[in-house]
């Protein structure tokens, strides 16, 4: 099968995912790994759409493992015809569980992003604000030593992430970071009232 349009990986979130919480989760990876594509000069499309339906079935099956996430997930976009490209892109988000090692820059920024765009969120919400529009990268180092903010972040899968891409982690952030803000209205993260 060629490579499915954005609209058609929507649709495929969309049925499996429920959570507003989710989708907004698959909406900033998307966003961080267009940003990738773009400072790579890769395919964009393609990219976010790794990035939009890398957790599509989590809701569903969120037992780590054989059986479930993101076996399941992997399972199913091959039933469908999905591209081996695309698939092996999912399975590199969570190379630890898989064995799958991220290998192109495609699966290097799916990894680097995943874990980070919750960081980011977090770090957010902690605000009066609730505005990505309010955070700087300097925020997010400063809670990222934090150990006990947002403890299910795995930091070292984010630095290792980085690392692969050759990219600073303060300048990591800040691409993730700056994509996210591009859609913090999407994301109900643009600010309220307090």
């Amino acid at each position: 099968m060629t490579w499915p349009t954005r609209a058609e990986a929507w649709d495929l979130l969309t049925e499996y995912t429920a959570s507003p919480s989710l989708r907004c989760h698959a909406l900033a990876v998307e966003a961080g790994m267009r940003a990738y594509a773009r400072r790579f000069g890769e395919d964009e499309e393609k990219w976010g759409i790794v990035g939009l339906i890398h957790d599509f079935e989590y809701e569903r099956y969120p037992d780590l493992g054989p059986g479930g996430h993101p076996f399941k997930g992997a399972e199913i976009l091959k039933e469908k015809g999905w591209p081996d490209e695309l698939i092996r892109g999912v399975l590199a988000h969570a190379p630890d569980l898989t064995g799958v090692t991220p290998d192109s820059l495609m699966e290097k920024s799916i990894y680097a992003v995943d874990e980070l765009t919750g960081l980011i969120t977090a770090v957010a919400l902690v605000r009066p604000s609730k505005s990505l529009l309010d955070v700087k990268v300097s925020s997010v180092t400063k809670k990222w030593k934090d150990r006990a903010f947002a403890a299910g972040v795995n930091r070292e899968d984010v630095a290792a992430g980085a690392e692969k891409l050759g990219v600073p982690l303060p300048e990591h952030i800040g691409i993730v970071l700056a994509a996210m803000q591009e859609i913090a209205a999407e994301l109900g993260l643009a600010g309220q009232l307090v």
